[in-house]
């Protein structure tokens, strides 16, 4: 039987129902591609940019905080405000946030390419 974009799609037997193509949930680790062959997915983890960059900016931000704490007072060269300080807060901040959005949404990569039978 066909499916027609009016009728509901049902899971075959001994599949659960879902919202992702192949009847499981969406971000499931193992997606169908559609072909019929399903690669298997894993999270990029450590090596996600985001926890790179979000780390290095985290860094930064707790050296400055900490200068800005117990360095060399600076404010007659930068107007009265404790530049260091308010800098490696904000850095703080932004690095946190780019750590949590790398674990709130991961990116997925594919282990390997499907191997096809030359067909």
């Amino acid at each position: 039987m066909a499916h027609t974009p009016s009728e509901p799609v049902r899971p075959r037997d001994g599949e659960r129902g879902g919202d992702g193509p192949t009847g499981r949930a969406a971000g499931h680790p193992q997606e169908g591609v559609g072909d019929g062959t399903a690669t298997r997915r894993h999270n990029a983890g450590l090596l996600d940019i985001r926890n790179i960059i979000g780390g290095l900016l985290a860094a930064y931000g707790v050296i400055l905080t900490l200068m800005g704490l117990f360095g060399d007072e600076s404010l007659p060269k930068t107007g009265g405000i404790d530049a260091n300080l308010w800098t490696g807060l904000a850095l703080l901040v932004v690095g946190t946030a780019f750590i949590v959005w790398a674990r709130v949404r991961p990116v997925f990569v594919p282990e390997s390419s499907a191997v096809h039978d030359g067909d």
